[in-house]
């Protein structure tokens, strides 16, 4: 079995549009919600998104280019940019069928839809988009960053709704575990703050209505209402660590272990006695050979919906046992905003950057605790902490669970 290890990120947040200015934000305990101002919501309640904020793609996706993807993978693209140049390699030293690209979007070319149907619409068949199908579907962002680099290894997109890009890690790290792959672009993107989006989420009672963006996205706390709706992408450079090592790479951290399980329950709802999503945390630990007793630090799917906390925190209990009260347990989607198929690469690169620079993430807003949510949510700011072991949780729609196991690189 290989060790995986992170060499390489890329991030286009709701908090910054690099990954250095996303961890500085975390630090600041700076939240990137505000009003939504690129539609009209005067018919709306949703008054609020975490919008990617000043994105100039030119310098990634010429101006053609742009005309001919969605939103969702220019942030794709930038983000791999990003991460690629971060490595210190372009891999080209490797077989480029032993590199692969596995990058998901939970809903892909929303936008797309959205524009194209009106035109549809409004104009007639004819007028729809030769590039149409191309850039709604959602496997588009991986094949791109594959043309772009040239990578031919294992390429596809997990679509798992909320989980989408935590599954693209765990399967990424069991590629190269097992053999198959020497390196691996992955992660996910997501561009979904748009006004038929926004209308389907709440509709279905997902989402906040606070006119407060201070108030908006507070996981754990029991005045939360619904989640914040997120956007942008995180991408993560994968690579075998003897490979790693022999060019001088700069290591984050090694990922360990993955679990993935199915509640079989329902298609929005998580199960309320979190039974697969602590065992999606069991397996993900024990395959890195700890124990519940081992984990420091679980960086939480924490969505701000009043379900969610309630069930998740019943998972950490049932994975953690007597542990779990001394474990932290903090959402940055306080900060983020839920990011959709790309929350699970963002809070994967932010789980290494605190095992990296020991320091755990707070709940940003949280104040009024839930009898419910009865976990350390690190209200207080950031906490210094020699964290040596991390799970980073994300549950989907349709029951879908992963957890990824980071641990503090050590030779």
């Amino acid at each position: 079995m290989k060790r995986v290890v992170i060499t390489g990120v890329g991030a286009i947040t709701p908090i910054g549009n690099d990954v250095k200015t996303m961890w500085d934000s975390i630090l600041a305990g700076k939240h990137g919600i505000s009003e939504i101002d690129r539609f009209d919501v005067s018919d709306i309640e949703v008054k609020l998104a975490a919008m990617v904020k000043d994105f100039d793609p030119s310098s990634v996706v010429d101006k053609k280019e742009q005309r001919r993807t969605d939103l969702y993978c220019q942030y794709a693209l930038c983000a791999a940019d990003q991460a690629l140049r971060d490595c210190g390699s372009d891999l080209k030293d490797l077989d480029p069928f032993r590199v692969g690209v596995i990058v998901g979007s939970g809903i892909g070319g929303i936008q797309t839809f959205e524009e194209e149907h009106t035109k549809f619409e409004q104009k007639g068949s004819k007028r729809v988009s030769v590039f149409f199908i191309p850039m709604l579907i959602s496997n588009m962002a991986a094949g791109m960053i594959s043309i772009r680099t040239g990578f031919k290894g294992v390429n596809f997109a997990p679509v798992t709704a909320c989980a989408t890009s935590s599954h693209a890690v765990g399967e990424a790290f069991r590629q190269i575990k097992h053999g198959y792959l020497d390196a691996c672009v992955t992660g996910g993107a997501e561009a979904s703050v748009t006004k038929f989006a926004v209308a389907g989420f709440h509709n279905m009672g997902a989402l906040c209505t606070s006119a407060d963006p201070d108030r908006a996205s507070i996981p754990f706390d029991k005045e939360r209402c619904g989640f914040v709706m997120g956007e942008g992408s995180g991408i993560l450079i994968l690579e075998e660590l003897e490979h790693a090592k022999a060019r001088g790479a700069h290591i984050y951290a090694e990922i360990v272990g993955y679990g993935a399980t199915g509640d079989a329950y329902h298609i929005t709802s998580p199960s309320p006695e979190g039974d697969a999503a602590a065992k999606a945390m069991q397996l993900a630990f024990e395959e890195g050979g700890f124990t519940a007793a081992d984990v420091d630090y679980i960086n939480a799917h924490g969505t701000s919906t009043p379900i969610n906390e309630r069930y998740e925190t019943n998972a950490v209990k049932k994975a953690l046992g007597d542990h779990a009260a001394k474990t932290p347990v903090s959402s940055t989607k306080s900060m983020t905003g839920h990011m959709l198929g790309a929350a699970g690469a963002v809070e994967a690169i932010i789980t290494a950057l605190a095992l990296e620079n020991g320091v755990i993430p707070q709940t940003l807003g949280y104040k009024v605790p839930d009898e419910d949510c009865d976990l350390d949510c690190v209200p207080e700011g950031p906490r210094k902490a020699d964290i040596k072991v991390a799970l980073s949780n994300s549950l989907g729609f349709g029951g879908h669970n992963a957890t990824l196991c980071l641990k503090k690189y050590e030779d």
